[in-house]
């Protein structure tokens, strides 16, 4: 059976969703350019009503888009992809008013009703223990290897440490990773690692700190453009281990976004930010699960381009699990607050976390 809930869709039945109106459209007057009253889309399943009580759900909704409608097909769009004359979903209410429908509730599960309204430790924080958070990641990824798309997105404190670096290249090599989504950090003090067993500097098991060490990923990018790409120079310096290398063995997509203040930046990595939002939301449109390791901007940027669900091939609707990691309870509040609801988090050191996750999938 799937790790996760059985969706239960809306009872359009009700007096005030059979009273619905239909969803109204106006074109886009130019391109890019969005008519007056447009409805932003959430990742909430949604619903747009097309009229004679047929609702049409979106295939693929997410954070701050709009949708198209052509006939019976909707289209998730990105604003500034919009063009000229599309027509574009209009409509600020979210309960029927305007045909549009916000689904909140697919996924609850049946609530029981407690008899004390008081009660400690109803939130998760640093003293709760994750014990069947972690039981229920082992089952999703298990699940997902073969029947969905994982999305990680790391930061790179992940390589920093030999165990956590070795741990993720392995879950990489048994194929629990279907795309990687990062920065120049990481590809940078991975590379690091391989070549001088440091990160920024410092031994990545013993933590000490070695001579003229703050020139080691200096080195590094240095050689991989003397190579002119990370491939060539992974095949040139005869690097055998890393997160970087088991993605090209496994010809795993790796997209490297851009920062001000990157070094170099390596080859490969978009510099560009629309171009960057392009390649990474390929990937979290297609996710299924994504886990995001100690990286705060990346997490909220994949985060706010990740749909709540999924629509399957056979019209099952699933939820999208979205696993945040990381010491502080900052990152876990900030993305809620952002609007990813579904984001969950498991408060560890991400070194702590990655050798736990290999020792018990590589049983």
């Amino acid at each position: 059976m799937p790790p996760f809930p059985t969706y239960t869709r809306p009872d359009f039945t009700r007096p005030d969703l059979a009273a619905a109106p239909p969803a109204r459209t106006e074109a886009a007057p130019r391109d890019g350019v969005l008519p007056a009253g447009f409805h932003a889309t959430s990742n909430h399943p949604e619903y747009v009503h097309l009229g004679g009580g047929r609702w049409l759900l979106a295939a693929e909704s997410r954070m701050d888009a709009v949708f198209i409608l052509e006939g019976n097909t909707l289209r998730t769009v990105e604003p500034r992809l919009v063009m000229e004359g599309e027509r574009v979903v209009v409509g600020r209410t979210e309960n029927g008013e305007e045909g549009i429908f916000v689904h909140t509730t697919g996924f609850d599960a049946p609530t029981e009703t407690a008899e004390d309204k008081f009660a400690f430790r109803s939130r998760g924080t640093r003293e709760t223990p994750f014990s069947r958070s972690y039981d229920e990641l082992y089952d999703i990824l298990r699940h997902d290897r073969e029947n969905g798309h994982i999305v990680w997105v790391l930061g790179p404190a992940v390589a920093f440490d030999r165990d956590s670096r070795d741990a993720m290249a392995r879950i990489i090599g048994a194929g629990y990773c279907h795309a990687l989504l990062a920065g120049n950090a990481l590809a940078t003090h991975d590379l690091e690692a391989a070549l001088f067993h440091t990160g920024l500097g410092q031994d990545i098991y013993t933590q000490a700190l070695l001579p003229r060490g703050h020139y080691n990923h200096l080195d590094v990018i240095n050689e991989v453009l003397r190579h002119g790409s990370m491939e060539q120079a992974i095949a040139g310096l005869g690097i055998r281990d890393g997160i970087i290398r088991a993605c090209l063995e496994r010809r795993v997509p790796v997209v490297l976004a851009g920062s001000i203040r990157d070094d170099g930046p390596l080859p490969g990595v978009i510099t560009d930010s629309r171009q960057a939002q392009d390649a990474m939301r390929i990937h979290a449109r297609r996710a299924t699960t994504v886990i995001a390791l100690a990286t705060q901007l990346h997490a909220i940027a994949v985060g706010n381009m990740t749909p709540g669900y999924r629509v399957l091939d056979d019209g099952t609707v699933r939820p999208v699990h979205f696993y945040i990691v990381d010491m502080s309870e900052f990152i876990a509040d900030k993305l809620a607050n952002r609007g990813s609801a579904q984001a969950r988090a498991i408060l560890t050191n991400v070194q702590d976390f990655m050798v736990n996750l290999w020792h018990n999938l590589r049983g």
